[in-house]
């Protein structure tokens, strides 16, 4: 364009305006963001049930996509359980029973802890782009931060969440709040992020509450102690033997 065509037109206001990213874009940078080749975290769920509340404190270890160990450090009663997926598969141990326990089919809709988890949401570790489609909605302000509204529709019907609706800091491309709905359009759960910290250059949710839409009580609150990206991780620990070390 020459030079007195692009003035003209700016005066105006007849140029372009910069396209808004597509819904594949923002979820492939949310992708980015989370994903990491290894991470250790320490973490507690505080959960709100109807007439109490309890606190429960894990490390966790996880690999890619595909492994995951978690080992519940308090309370005292639920000190030493585990759980471990490879895959799709997951599997838990409890040494009051010195059992190790499948969990498949409708038991990963069970309640962790009887948390507002489900063991679905606890095996939750595949990138999203890869499941599910998503468009632009609008945008809107959460934390006082711009955020990108994308609608998200799962690509196979052998996800947990038929369809999601999340809430993107347009920015950080962290997910601020997210809606996850059966295939009915029924609300099964909410998260609402609370705070949100820097660590090896990305950004984390730090604290976050997470609500059942069908329990009672007022949620279960994540907080991340501390959490460290791409550490060697010894491959034993990744093993069935390993549940009952």
């Amino acid at each position: 364009m020459r030079y007195w065509v692009l003035c003209l037109c700016l005066s105006l206001g007849l140029c372009p305006a910069t396209e808004a990213p597509t819904g594949e874009s923002i979820l492939n940078k949310v992708d980015e963001n989370n994903y990491a080749d290894t991470r250790v975290a320490v973490s507690e769920m505080v959960i709100h049930l109807a007439r109490n509340t309890r606190t429960v404190r894990a490390k966790s270890w996880v690999k890619g996509s595909d492994k995951s160990f978690t080992e519940f450090l308090y309370p005292p009663r639920d000190k030493g359980t585990k759980m471990l997926k490879l895959g799709d598969e997951l599997w838990t141990y409890t040494p009051e029973t010195d059992r190790t326990i499948k969990i498949s089919g409708s038991m990963l809709r069970q309640s962790v802890m009887g948390s507002d988890l489900s063991y679905e949401d606890m095996m939750e570790d595949r990138k999203l782009v890869d499941e599910y489609d998503a468009k632009v909605a609008e945008s809107d302000t959460l934390l006082g931060r711009e955020c990108w509204v994308l609608e998200l529709t799962a690509k196979t019907p052998d996800v947990s969440y038929h369809s999601r609706k999340i809430w993107v800091d347009k920015e950080r491309y962290v997910p601020l709040r997210e809606n996850r709905f059966a295939k009915s359009g029924k609300l099964l759960k909410t998260t609402e992020v609370l705070s949100v910290s820097q660590h090896q250059g990305r950004w984390v949710a730090d604290h976050v509450s997470f609500k059942d839409a069908l329990k009672t009580g007022e949620g279960t609150e994540f907080v991340l102690d501390s959490i460290h990206l791409n550490v060697p991780i010894p491959d034993y620990i990744f093993s069935k033997a390993a549940l009952k070390k």
